[in-house]
């Protein structure tokens, strides 16, 4: 009886435990350098998030410049890390490609790995001097929300990595020189600001083949640097680049040709570039590239319906040893 009841005890306690430790992971964390919160940096409030949790857990940072290289691991979804402001919350770094053997995908200030996380009301900068690829944003994660965020940089500000992955940009400004939006994920940017420092290329899409949607750009605004008179739209990183500006207003800047074949005229027949209802003083259909393909009313229209762009249908079979 006495060893019965021992049992039951210890079971009890051990329950207790589970308990507790369950209670420690919290649904929102805070993050303040003055110590007022959870944790003084956003690297640190990572380790307070359990794993492949189904919950939702919200970092809430308080303004600051946090000066961090962070990785949010493939194991993390169900995140939103949500700034004080977006001018005053700023996470930043400043690697660039020509550092050592760097290279231009390991410069990044923010690495996203995870799936289902969200940012909203702050700032991600890599603020490296103009010498080379200097990426402030780098995505691999899937179903990717960016509210109300500053991204800037230079050349390659923002890298949306990964085949078929989601992302989606609502009320955010992004600045660069060259390439600064590139990658081959799909992105679609809703009311955004995206402005030129110096006269080069927009995007540099790398849309795989077989990938319906690429970038897709909506009532946007296109803006530059006053000294800045000569920037293209695209430039296709690879053969089957997809990038439609639809309804966006467009600066002075903007070159009348619109796109450029990164100099090879075999990208001319697969790159898919267009722009519908497109305005401002930058504006040109007349004058655009012949080989551009504009969407018709129908296809812009559904390339606005955000169920229709994310739509995946993707198989995949082992390719056998031997084989």
């Amino acid at each position: 009886m006495k060893i019965r009841l021992t049992a039951l005890l210890c079971l009890l306690c051990l329950g207790s435990f589970a308990i507790n430790a369950a209670d420690n992971w919290k649904r929102d964390i805070y993050v303040a350098q003055d110590g007022s919160g959870d944790y003084k940096t956003i690297t640190e409030a990572l380790e307070g998030i359990r794993a492949y949790m189904e919950y939702d857990v919200t970092v809430h940072i308080a303004d600051g410049v946090y000066y961090e290289k962070i990785i949010i691991p493939s194991w993390l979804k169900n995140v939103s890390f949500v700034g004080q402001s977006p001018e005053g919350t700023i996470i930043t770094n400043a690697d660039h490609a020509k550092i050592g053997n760097m290279g231009t995908f390991r410069t990044y200030t923010v690495r996203v790995d995870g799936s289902d996380i969200r940012f909203s009301n702050l700032t991600i900068e890599n603020n490296a001097p103009r010498v080379g690829q200097a990426v402030a944003l780098h995505t691999e994660g899937d179903a990717l929300e960016f509210t109300n965020c500053r991204l800037l940089g230079n050349q390659d500000t923002l890298f949306t990595g990964g085949k078929n992955t989601r992302l989606f940009f609502d009320n955010c400004y992004i600045e660069g020189t060259t390439d600064f939006i590139f990658g081959p994920a799909t992105a679609y940017f809703k009311d955004c600001t995206i402005h030129s420092k110096t006269n080069s290329y927009i995007t540099a899409a790398s849309t795989p083949e077989d990938v319906e949607v690429g970038y897709v750009f909506d009532n946007c605004r296109l803006t530059a640097d006053p000294e800045v008179t000569k920037v293209y739209l695209g430039r296709p990183w690879r053969p089957y680049a997809h990038t439609v500006f639809i309804n966006c207003d467009m600066g002075s800047h903007i070159l009348p040709v619109g796109w450029h074949n990164w100099s090879n005229t075999d990208n001319e027949k697969t790159s898919r570039y267009g722009e519908y209802g497109s305005k401002g003083p930058g504006a040109n259909a007349d004058a655009r590239v012949k080989w551009a393909k504009n969407p018709t009313a129908d296809e812009a229209a559904r390339l606005l319906d955000l169920a229709k762009v994310y739509t995946r249908t993707t198989t995949w079979t082992p390719r056998q040893a031997g084989n």
